[in-house]
């Protein structure tokens, strides 16, 4: 299975550069390697040092429980029993492997490391400094403002794309499916019944349907579609147009439509982000 599709960011605190692997959401990876390096020249053993603790396996087997539901609990309080004692030794990978942890994750390469889900970098953030935790924090949440307003800008210019192309739609349906001389309220008919095909395809209702089940929503269903919505339906609203001009009858554009709706939805979003931080682990990557 593929690596999860983030994209490389980096936060700064106190002169240091520290990565972050994002995909725009609340569960981005922090960099372990990168923060431990403030405190020592050997990352990798300060990362296991931090890890022979009592309290971290404890913190680490927590997390793993409330957000990964294929952890393995037996093996966990195998670790419990044993940490804290002189000849307890902890890394990155052994806890991965032994547990099928997925908090903590390893990337080889020039720009790999050990990274753990942002939760879990702020918890080693504080033992290795309090003060350095909090200017972590502070440029983290900077990084986030960027994302919400790059992402806010997004939805809009698609939001835009999707009325530009949405014109294209009905002036297909004018052309082709609209006779001469019919009134302007037939005509409304035609242009909201060929607009719901395209909803039924991508939303898998009509926007009577969506108003029904959404009475306080100040707008329609389209309005309150996310990005990667709003770049399937600017795709299906030329790919409708076509079908109408090629003379393609309406139950059959909408399967048509249904199914490529499906296909695009599958390659922009990933429903499978625990097997493919699993699989990511798996791979042969240096430890810290």
């Amino acid at each position: 299975m593929s690596e999860p599709k983030k994209y490389r960011a980096t936060i700064h605190a106190k002169d240091a550069e520290i990565a972050v692997l994002s995909n725009g959401d609340e569960n981005d990876y922090i960099s372990l390697t990168d923060i431990a390096r403030y405190k020592s020249d050997d990352p990798a053993a300060t990362i296991q040092n931090w890890m022979r603790s009592r309290d971290v396996i404890e913190f680490l087997g927590l997390w793993e429980e409330l957000n990964n539901p294929e952890f393995k609990p037996l093996e966990f309080e195998g670790f419990i029993a044993k940490a804290g004692a002189n000849a307890f030794t902890m890394s990155p990978k052994k806890w991965v492997e032994s547990t099928n942890a997925i908090g903590i994750l390893s990337r080889a390469g020039r720009n790999g490391g050990t990274f753990a889900h942002r939760d879990i970098a702020f918890e080693f953030a504080s033992w290795i400094s309090a003060e350095f935790k909090l200017y972590i924090i502070k440029d983290y949440q900077r990084l986030k403002a960027d994302e919400n307003s790059r992402l806010a800008l997004g939805w809009n210019l698609n939001r835009t794309l999707a009325k530009i192309n949405y014109r294209i739609h009905t002036d297909a349906i004018k052309e082709m499916l609209i006779p001469p001389d019919i009134s302007p309220r037939q005509q409304s008919i035609t242009y909201a019944n060929e607009a719901d095909v395209l909803n039924i395809a991508m939303f898998g209702m009509t926007a009577k349907e969506w108003r029904q089940a959404h009475p306080d929503a100040k707008g329609n269903i389209r309005d309150e579609a996310n990005l990667q919505q709003l770049i399937v339906l600017a795709n299906l609203e030329s790919i409708n147009a076509e079908l109408i001009r090629h003379g393609v009858p309406q139950t059959e554009r909408l399967l048509r439509l249904n199914a490529s709706a499906k296909q695009m939805m599958q390659s922009l979003i990933s429903d499978h982000r625990i097997e493919e931080i699993r699989q990511l682990n798996a791979g042969n990557a240096p430890e810290g």
